[in-house]
């Protein structure tokens, strides 16, 4: 199957495209995985309305009956996130997916790959997958499609459930330049902080675009993992939520859950831990990413790769 055979671009992304304006692409597994109803749907408008604030186009990329959709209006939307049938869909599973004609939200990896074919050079997200504590060998397709995708990724760091340092350990060795927006250090998703340092710094849209300019332009085949420490007022102290996260990790090895069910379950039982702290500072810094990712991509020329089917 071709490529353009599997994408439909959304109308506003199609006049975007053609007028050159800047676009963000969003992930959609927040939609279907990672988040309870309503809240899912309320993110998901939110996070596109932010975008446009700032004067750019949401893309946001999921599968709906077979096909890679680039931007949804607000009835796909609406659908993606009270599907009860919507697979979690990384790069390996589009073309089962895809196959049998199935809806899914993508990964940060499934993002990653939809956005490069469809030539969009920036995503926002709340924080990409790695390596897990328990079993450390269990490591996340978003590491690897970070080293092979030309995408400026704005987030939280990595899910603070995950092993940060072994993640940015991996993330060295796959030539993953980790930036930090404002920062010098790591966030560790709720927290602000995390004791460990990032690779450089920024402080303005211009100069992550300007990083990721002269990266690509030197032919290295990475992303840019720009990391933004959550806003102050959401933020939860590390030493305060890895009680907690602790504590759900033994119940998640008690349960033997594992693979693509870890996160979900993981991020679930925090949030039930904490009383929705969680669950406010994730939607919090979910939609503090979109707004910098949607001033970045000012800066950031969209190359067009396929034509709208």
């Amino acid at each position: 199957m071709a490529i353009s055979q599997a994408f439909h671009i959304a109308p506003e992304i199609s006049r975007a495209r053609e007028l050159g304006l800047p676009i963000v692409a969003l992930e959609s597994t927040v939609i279907t995985h990672g988040l309870p109803q309503p809240e899912n749907l309320s993110l998901a408008q939110d996070m596109e309305e932010v975008v446009r604030a700032e004067g750019a186009a949401p893309a946001t990329i999921a599968v709906l009956s077979g096909k890679i959709h680039i931007g949804l209006d607000s009835v796909q939307l609406e659908q993606l996130s009270t599907s009860s049938s919507a697979r979690k869909v990384s790069v390996r599973d589009f073309g089962a997916v895809i196959a049998k004609g199935l809806d899914g939200g993508t990964t940060v990896a499934g993002t990653l790959f939809a956005a490069q074919h469809a030539g969009i050079r920036i995503m926002a997200t709340g924080g990409i997958g790695g390596v897990h504590r328990q079993p450390p060998y269990d490591v996340s397709a978003d590491l690897t499609q970070l080293a092979r995708s030309q995408v400026i990724v704005v987030c939280a760091g990595a899910k603070a459930i995950l092993d940060l340092p072994g993640t940015l350990e991996v993330l060295e060795t796959l030539r993953v330049p980790v930036i930090g927006y404002q920062t010098d250090e790591f966030p560790a998703f709720y927290s602000r902080k995390s004791g460990l340092h990032v690779s450089d710094s920024v402080d303005y849209p211009e100069q992550a675009a300007n990083i990721a300019r002269e990266h690509w332009r030197l032919g290295i085949p990475s992303a840019i993992l720009l990391v933004v420490p959550p806003p102050e007022d959401i933020a939860i102290p590390k030493e305060k939520i890895d009680t907690f996260i602790d504590r759900a990790l033994v119940e998640a090895q008690e349960k033997h859950i594992r693979g693509q069910d870890i996160t979900p379950f993981l991020l679930n039982r925090v949030s039930e831990l904490t009383a929705g702290e969680s669950l406010q500072a994730n939607l919090g810094l979910l939609k503090n990413n979109a707004r910098i990712a949607a001033k970045i991509a000012h800066f950031i020329h969209p190359q067009s790769i396929i034509k709208s089917a």
